[in-house]
């Protein structure tokens, strides 16, 4: 039975002005009071007999003769029960309109993939968007037995990994503790882009005959920051590769066909595309350029979209060497505008 269901509409509606209007003052309730309520609409009789009722089903009590009610445990149990259910009511909400907020992205990135095809004539391909600004902040180190500790890592969002490190040594608490406090003070709020060899040298300066220790640490947020390899990619137009008769012998068409099934070279060519700050623009990859080895024969051209601080995904186009760059870059300036437009629209004050 849901919370309240018992008591009825007006019940409800008296037992919750009761509770309410004793959290703000700490004084016994009357049905004087509860009819100037302008919500209620109802006569100090029609208040009282309703008061009545509750006190004999135990949600309200009189403390003394001639005052008016208080919640009793059971009224306060009641009121806290209804309010875990419209928090939990409001969550769903929440969730669901994330849901569908995630949904109308996955389309647009689907439909964007095809009209870029549609529109170049060549094959393409769109990343969903990725926080690539995660950030650590915490590290905790302990022991799991005389040769491994487990590193547990906690990034911005709560989001918690865990790493089992082969150290080949046993580390004492009060050493664990100190890597623990130099991780920590160092690291803390960093994003994996901050971590730089200069900073690692330090860090395994200062951990001295641990600095392997701090090294393998070190390899894990990296490992565990980096973009994940199941990363959503929308593709279209693969087979306009096709049309190129350079491009359409047997080999380098199968080639290029199975990188855009399997993914996992497009992967890394997204990895590469948000991994440095100077392809934050249109970056055009020719021949030997790209970062995708079946690709070797093609041109790549890629721009990085934001659809929200730290939020960045990748648009790419792959053709053959002969493209036409002026309408390619052109195309994805123009969608570039267009993705990063829809951030705004639903966030017009960001």
């Amino acid at each position: 039975m849901a919370v309240g269901e018992e008591l009825g509409e007006r019940k409800l509606t008296i037992l919750k002005a009761i509770i309410q209007n004793y959290l703000e003052t700490g004084e016994p309730v009357g049905s004087r009071t509860l009819s100037k309520y302008t919500d209620l609409k109802l006569s100090s009789a029609t208040i009282r007999n309703e008061m009545a009722d509750l006190e004999e089903l135990g949600y309200i009590f009189q403390p003394h003769t001639s005052a008016g009610r208080i919640p009793s445990d059971k009224g306060y149990r009641f009121y806290v029960d209804m309010l875990m259910e419209e928090k939990e009511q409001e969550l769903e909400e929440i969730k669901n309109i994330m849901l569908d907020k995630t949904e109308k992205v996955d389309k647009v990135l689907q439909k964007a993939a095809k009209m870029l095809a549609v529109n170049t004539n060549y094959a393409t391909m769109i990343s969903a968007p990725m926080n690539s600004k995660n950030t650590l902040k915490f590290i905790q180190l302990s022991q799991v037995d005389e040769e491994q500790i487990v590193a547990v890592i906690v990034m911005n969002g709560n989001i918690i990994k865990n790493k089992i490190i082969h150290v080949g040594e046993t580390l004492s608490n009060e050493n664990l503790l100190k890597l623990n406090m130099l991780l920590n003070t160092t690291l803390n709020g960093m994003a994996i882009d901050q971590i730089n060899l200069g900073l690692i040298a330090r860090l395994k300066e200062e951990a001295g005959i641990h600095s392997q220790v701090i090294r393998h640490v070190l390899d894990a947020v990296a490992e565990i920051i980096h973009v994940d390899d199941d990363m959503e990619i929308y593709t279209s137009g693969a087979t306009n590769i096709f049309k190129y008769p350079e491009l359409s012998d047997k080999q380098s068409a199968q080639e290029i066909i199975s990188a855009f099934e399997e993914k996992q070279q497009l992967a890394e060519l997204v990895t590469e595309t948000l991994s440095s700050e100077e392809h934050q623009g249109i970056q055009v990859y020719i021949g030997d350029e790209t970062p995708v080895k079946t690709m070797k024969d093609c041109s790549v051209v890629t721009a990085t979209y934001e659809l929200g601080e730290g939020m960045k995904g990748t648009i790419g186009i792959i053709g053959p060497k002969r493209m036409d760059y002026e309408h390619v870059m052109k195309t994805l300036k123009t969608l570039q505008v267009e993705l990063e437009g829809i951030n705004k629209k639903e966030n017009p004050e960001g």
